[in-house]
């Protein structure tokens, strides 16, 4: 019997982490069968060792807290490795060619599913770092896809959220109708879709409160990374 593939989590902050293994976990049953999911191991370093690293600019330091990581998965048994932190995708290239194990890309993940519904110009999400960055553009682009960035009062209010309230689990309704005036904004801009990019803003928004449709980074990771364990094996019955 071919079994599903071990799944490596590389974790960074909490929230989105838990959210990550949680739907890898309850999710496993529809294509494993009751009570199954593939087996997976969590490595979570301290946040606060990324981020001295992150107000730095240091991405090559983030690179290697990530392959730390990686490698321990590796030695856990782990057969592949998925992030679910976008801001530090941005230190992917300081580790892909370093690392032990293959990784699914958290935007390469949600490009491919914008494109296959069909979106055409999509609104970023996430911290400061991340909107800022290349990590979205660059794989939105090489799939022929637009997208619109936060304006710099948008980028630091959605930051100050993120970093003071989401990550410690701190949830309030004058974030959601926050973010629902900047997807509002995108709206009206031309988009037709929002990335969630942040791991731990799905845990206030989502289709049924946005402006826009929503592609959950966070879950799409999650779905894509189980459907990678269990190729080859036999559906449930």
């Amino acid at each position: 019997m071919v079994k599903p593939q071990h799944i490596g989590i590389v974790g960074c902050s909490a929230e989105g982490a838990a959210l990550c293994y949680q739907t890898i976990c309850t999710e496993g049953a529809k294509l494993l069968g009751p009570h199954a999911h593939p087996e997976v191991s969590l490595h979570t370093p301290s946040l606060a060792d990324y981020m001295a690293c992150i107000y730095k600019d240091d991405w090559r330091g983030v690179g290697d807290i990530m392959l730390a990581s990686a490698h321990k998965l590796a030695a856990a048994g782990a057969d592949f490795l998925i992030c679910p932190d976008n801001t530090i995708h941005q230190a992917f290239a300081h580790v892909e060619a370093r690392s032990p194990l293959p990784w699914l890309h958290i935007a390469e993940v949600v490009a491919a599913e914008a494109a296959q519904r069909g979106f055409l110009r999509l609104g970023i999400t996430g911290t400061r770092w991340l909107v800022g960055s290349e990590v979205y553009p660059e794989k939105l682009r090489a799939r022929g896809l637009d997208y619109l960035r936060p304006t710099d009062t948008e980028r630091d209010e959605i930051n100050r959220i993120i970093m003071d309230e989401l990550v410690y689990g701190v949830f309030k309704s004058e974030a959601i109708t926050y973010f629902q005036q900047v997807m509002s904004r995108m709206k009206g801009a031309g988009c037709d879709a929002v990335v969630l990019g942040c791991t731990e803003i799905p845990l206030i928004m989502s289709d049924a409160n946005s402006p826009l449709p929503t592609l959950d980074s966070t879950r799409l990771l999650a779905r894509a990374a189980l459907h990678r364990a269990v190729r080859g094996v036999a559906p449930a019955a």
